[in-house]
């Protein structure tokens, strides 16, 4: 085995990624199982949660379970969760990957909306490290990467609800690792920046896409596959053995940008 390998391969390691059936989860799931992980898809679209664990598994050989899941719901991740620990054992790397965005304005949401917002990209967190953390705190070890957004300070204009969603996502990664150090559960943020995928595609304007060039040293969008590094690197155990309570972004200069 190499020193590469040693360094970052997760061999014999179980990742759930919730919402890994979508565009970045996605890649960062197949990136997971290449580094040798097993994988469990978790997302509300069993269809797609299993075409995804399907092309990963022929692809990388590793174990896979797709589960229909809504993750905004506790007892539909325990559910989730005996399900994956008698098919692949112990989870050692948790994703938390659900989003939905809005471009509603301030004083036209409805409380119906804001919920829905708020349940789907935190509510989901809370209850992803509830129930797969607490494993890791009784085990002694794991990883928890939560993905956050660019939206997440300063906020971006049109999704105001959004951004005060991922804001809440960088203090929970935050206040867990502090928490959890001591259990050798280490909890961070990935903060992509703009990666066109489902959920922001109809709100990718002419004129929004020029602002965003304009506010991106690097000029182009990312490509999922950029986030995969990231992501091993946040999972092994070895390779971010002392990385916890980080906030990781990968946005081509967005965020150092002012004018």
């Amino acid at each position: 085995m190499s020193y590469i390998e040693q360094l970052f391969g997760l061999k014999g390691k179980t990742a759930v990624v919730i919402g890994g059936s979508g565009v970045l989860a996605g890649a960062m799931s197949e990136g997971l199982a290449k580094a040798g992980a097993n994988i469990a898809i978790l997302g509300r679209n069993i269809e797609k949660a299993e075409r995804k664990a399907e092309d990963i598994a022929s692809e990388s050989g590793v174990k896979t379970i797709a589960l229909k899941v809504d993750a905004t719901k506790k007892d539909s991740l325990i559910n989730a969760k005996s399900k994956i620990n008698e098919k692949l054992g112990k989870v050692d790397i948790l994703i938390n990957a659900p989003g939905m965005t809005s471009k509603t304005k301030f004083l036209e949401i409805t409380e119906e909306e804001w919920d829905e917002i708020v349940n789907t990209n935190l509510k989901s967190a809370l209850f992803g490290c509830q129930v797969f953390g607490e494993e890791m705190f009784k085990n002694k070890d794991g990883s928890i990467i939560n993905i956050s957004s660019v939206a997440s300070g300063p906020p971006l204009s049109k999704v105001f609800a959004y951004s005060a969603t991922k804001a809440a996502i960088n203090n929970l990664t935050r206040t867990l690792a502090i928490e959890w150090a001591s259990a050798n559960v280490r909890v961070n943020a990935i903060v992509p920046g703009f990666f066109p995928a489902e959920q922001n595609r109809k709100m990718l304007t002419e004129e929004r896409i020029t602002s965003i060039m304009a506010h991106t040293p690097m000029k182009r969008f990312g490509n999922p596959d950029e986030l995969v590094a990231a992501t091993i690197w946040l999972a092994s155990s070895k390779a971010s053995s002392f990385v916890t309570g980080s906030i990781i972004t990968v946005d081509g200069g967005f965020t150092s940008m002012t004018i």
